[in-house]
């Protein structure tokens, strides 16, 4: 199996879980909707291209360890939509102009806490099984050679700090590669006792099984639908 290497490194990460209220966690491990959404903003897609979207995630395999262990850091943030100079107009990332309303939603000061795994280094590898439509994995590794704009890892401030993309390997299955790869070089961060990794329930069980609510209907916008992923421990020996 061709599979993609991923280095994710980055001051801080984030792999939105599910919202309640004004909580915004996030999962241990990134999820299988955030890697499509990656790979597709890699590939100049936007939001608009709910088909193409939808094929990549369906086509996604993934599998994804610690090299070095992060920290839970939570953001408590306020806003209030209601300030002058925030009334009338906001901008998008691409400098297109995105008039807001008049309405409650814009009224009083609004509250966030938002979840962010800090100064951690983590490896997925990933690979596209066969499928209608594109992209190939070619197509997928001069995007993240290439990227079609900045990239980030969760959330918009969520800078890599170096390339995504680290190598390529061929290897019987995503486990099989993250277990074939030598583990990051992490400087003064601290590395796990033990090496904590997320993979396929196809690709063997491991110490749980967890069900993930990570898959996205991108026509709506909402996150529905989950798959069950093994998580448990690799002996890197290389």
């Amino acid at each position: 199996m061709d599979c993609l290497i991923l280095r994710l490194d980055a001051p801080l990460m984030s792999f939105g879980a599910v919202v309640v209220d004004q909580y915004n966690p996030t999962w241990r491990f990134p999820g299988k909707s955030m890697l499509a959404g990656l790979l597709g903003n890699a590939l100049g897609w936007d939001h608009r291209d709910v088909e193409r979207l939808q094929a990549l995630q369906r086509r996604l395999r993934f599998a994804v360890r610690w090299d070095a262990e992060p920290e839970l850091l939570t953001d408590y943030q306020t806003v209030d939509l209601g300030q002058h100079f925030l009334v009338d107009t906001g901008w998008t990332t691409e400098g297109g102009r995105e008039d807001r309303g008049k309405g409650s939603a814009t009224r009083g000061t609004h509250i966030r806490e938002r979840d962010y795994w800090a100064n951690g280094v983590a490896t997925a590898a990933l690979t596209l099984e066969s499928g209608d439509g594109m992209p190939n994995l070619d197509e997928v590794e001069h995007a993240l050679r290439f990227p079609a704009r900045p990239l980030f890892i969760g959330r918009k401030p969520c800078l890599p700090a170096a390339p995504v993309l680290f190598g390529r390997r061929d290897a019987a299955g995503v486990k099989a590669a993250l277990l074939a790869e030598p583990l990051a070089d992490i400087g003064g961060r601290r590395r796990p006792a033990r090496i904590q990794a997320l993979w396929p329930l196809i690709e063997g069980r491991g110490v749980e099984t967890e069900e993930r609510y990570d898959l996205r209907d991108w026509s709506n916008n909402i996150h529905r639908g989950a798959e069950r992923y093994a998580v448990g421990f690799l002996e890197i020996t290389t």
